[in-house]
């Protein structure tokens, strides 16, 4: 085997390996993923994405697709010399256009159906039996007058038949939802991708709801990449974004999370592999939003110390850190705060109390090397202040053979042995010599 061939197996398996706690998550787990009529219209993208969606299938993720059809009624309506109208970005549908739109939505569903049937040749994929799953899921009222304007044939949805969906995903199947609803008298109404995906998505209480974006990226009006927002913080975002489609999905992303789905994710259907990329890496290649902050610094359980160990063992063995036995961690995790992101430990930090001399000594703090440069340090930092504040300390100590500066420029002066409390001079290692620093605490 060459150099380069077991660099490569190596980054395979670490890359396997991360992303395995991912695996096991979603098995079971039900995702809703939109994308508008545009990805037909790319056969090589629409490739990929197909073998995506049937290897998410094969790893036990319940899949409910909602599709588009925009850009295919638009051409036959271009065909037709009829110009479209729009209210508020939804489609004025009378009868005549209401027939190409079912038109359109019976050639684009029975094109995905047997897509996903093929089994992919040559790939990974050959040979699955995929099952797809859909009808009559969708339930809709006119919308009525909008500004003036009757929509007449455009509705919105009324209700989703969750159960029906439930059962063909326990049974393995994919459920592809099209933009149509019907009402209980027999009516059809064309519907918007996005409402049809959220209301299935607040439905099932599904895990995750994707929308996949043909226009614009994942990012603000500056041009800077938008990682993870909270649903009221993506609410307040919306005005200022560039026309795209991230502006007309986030709004539903948000709503989305507010009512019962765990995580929403915009992503850039252009990039092969995002669905992958953002569902089993830590870093992800979109925007994620959901309900509450996605990272929180809390007090450590006894549950934690699996993962306190993963982010300080690197630097123990580096030397930053003096060693923690899994013993000595169980017995003092109740001075520990962690950084956790997504489930995931990604930090740590400890406060041993000396009340006799007003002080503390923080210790143990340590990022994920993937972590760091976002200002985890400096909120665990925060945290261990607050917590000193609260206990009646006036000072805190930290003792480093490395990171003196990084203490320094946080407000800790260079101090010496003998400013340690007499319990910690009696335990101080002479051998390490390690540096000292203390940091006077203002009053809250």
């Amino acid at each position: 085997m060459t150099k380069s061939a077991d660099t490569d197996t190596t980054a395979f398996v670490e890359w396997f390996r991360a992303a395995a706690p991912y695996i096991h998550a979603f098995r079971g787990k039900t995702f809703v993923i939109a994308f508008g009529g545009d990805a037909l219209t790319d056969e090589t993208g629409l490739r990929g994405l197909i073998h995506d969606f049937n290897l998410l299938n094969s790893l036990g993720v319940r899949l409910v697709l909602a599709h588009g059809v925009r850009p295919q009624v638009e051409e036959r309506l271009r065909d037709l010399g009829v110009d479209a109208m729009y209210v508020q970005d939804r489609r004025v549908t009378d009868a005549d256009t209401l027939e190409h739109v079912k038109d359109a939505v019976g050639s684009v569903r029975v094109d995905i159906e047997s897509l996903l049937s093929v089994g992919l040749p040559n790939t990974p994929m050959a040979g699955a039996e995929i099952r797809v799953a859909s009808g009559n899921f969708v339930t809709a009222r006119p919308v009525g007058v909008v500004d003036g304007v009757d929509l007449m044939f455009t509705g919105e949805v009324r209700k989703i038949a969750d159960r029906a969906i439930a059962d063909r995903l326990a049974a393995g199947e994919i459920v592809l939802l099209s933009p149509l609803g019907y009402s209980p008298t027999g009516e059809v109404f064309n519907l918007t991708l996005e409402e049809v995906a959220t209301a299935a998505a607040i439905a099932l209480q599904a895990e995750k709801l994707i929308f996949l974006l043909d226009r614009g990226d994942c990012a603000d009006a500056r041009g800077n990449h938008i990682s993870q927002l909270t649903a009221a913080a993506a609410s307040r975002l919306v005005k200022s974004l560039p026309d795209g489609d991230l502006k007309l999905y986030l709004p539903h992303a948000a709503q989305a999370c507010r009512q019962g789905v765990r995580r929403a994710h915009l992503l850039p259907r252009a990039l092969d592999g995002a669905v992958l990329m953002e569902l089993f890496t830590h870093q992800g290649v979109g925007t994620m939003v959901a309900r509450l902050a996605l990272e929180t610094v809390r007090p450590a359980k006894i549950e934690d110390v699996g993962g306190i160990l993963s982010v300080i063992e690197p630097l123990e063995a580096g030397g930053v850190l003096v060693r923690r036995s899994r013993e000595r961690l169980e017995q003092e995790v109740e001075q520990f705060f962690v950084d956790e992101l997504d489930g995931r430990v990604v930090g740590c930090v400890a406060l041993y109390p000396y009340p006799d001399a007003r002080a503390g000594e923080m210790a143990c703090l340590a990022v994920a090397p993937e972590f760091r440069r976002a200002g985890r340090g400096d909120a665990l930092l925060e945290v261990v202040e607050a917590a000193a504040r609260q206990a009646g300390l006036d000072r805190l100590f930290v003792l480093t053979t490395r990171t003196a500066h990084w203490f320094i420029e946080r407000g800790f002066v260079l101090g010496a042995p003998e400013d340690l409390p007499a319990p910690r001079i009696e335990l101080y290692n002479w051998q390490r010599r390690s540096k000292v620093l203390v940091k006077t605490l203002e009053p809250a």
